[in-house]
């Protein structure tokens, strides 16, 4: 049976389950096929099993819209963010040639990268929007490279599922998938508008995720981990948002 047949097939249950014998019978079937989301538990687990399952067997493969360049925002918004660590004054004070990102888990080989290295792998710019949870918007360049090169440089192994990466502040961190970890569109942003990341915008890296809301694309990373599970991270939920009220799965 083809992939794509597969899919048809899983989506036809789970549609089947929830419009005829409940939401219930439908995360028995996206459970069976790996499609539970980490925050599936709580009042609202059901339907956000039912959507993130909905979403992977739909658009596993879609891709964001990308814009022109006319349609590029006046303005970047760098959204409000906590006041700075020490350790991010310092490493900026020094013009970010100390920044490192640090990859580890469940790869054959676990590597930290400078500025300098992700910059000098192969590039790409991308004009998406960054959507917010709290209702704006804008359009930007972006520029860096693939979440999915680097994963390669450092060799995942087969079991790998998911992919934790972390800001400066240890508070904030996220996690996502291999389908989108592995996405063409997914990658380490370290340049806006043909300039460098701004600091109000997450410099000098932040992941780039054009196909989830704005929470998901951290700012600041310097760290990320290859795992097969979530469990061992924080409460569990996959992330610090489901912690703080918002759903771990934040396709648009």
């Amino acid at each position: 049976m083809s992939d794509l047949s597969r899919r048809k097939l899983i989506w036809t249950g789970l549609a089947a389950a929830a419009g005829v014998t409940g939401l219930g019978v439908a995360a028995r079937i996206a459970q069976k096929y790996g499609l539970v989301p980490p925050d599936h538990g709580g009042i609202y687990g059901l339907g956000e099993t039912l959507t993130y399952a909905s979403q992977r067997l739909l658009t596993r493969h879609s891709l964001a819209r990308e814009f022109s360049r006319s349609q590029i925002s006046k303005r970047p918004v760098p959204n409000e963010m906590p006041p700075l660590n020490e350790a991010f004054k310092h490493l900026q004070a020094g013009g970010f040639a100390d920044w490192r990102l640090s990859v580890d888990g469940m790869v054959a080989r676990p590597g930290t990268f400078s500025l300098a290295q992700l910059k000098s792998y192969p590039s790409r710019s991308q004009i998406t929007q960054l959507a917010c949870e709290e209702g704006w918007s804008y359009i930007a360049e972006w520029t860096g490279v693939a979440l999915s090169h680097i994963l390669e440089l450092v060799g995942i192994q087969p079991q790998a599922r998911y992919v934790v990466y972390f800001s400066i502040d240890p508070d904030w961190w996220e996690s996502i998938d291999m389908a989108d970890a592995l996405h063409p569109q997914t990658f380490i942003a370290y340049g806006l508008n043909g300039d460098e990341l701004p600091v109000g915008n997450g410099g000098p890296l932040r992941l780039r995720l054009p196909r989830q809301l704005g929470y998901k694309s951290v700012k600041f990373i310097t760290h990320m981990t290859v795992t097969d599970s979530l469990k061992g991270f924080g409460k569990g939920l996959g992330s610090a948002a489901p912690e703080a009220g918002y759903a771990w799965y934040a396709g648009i």
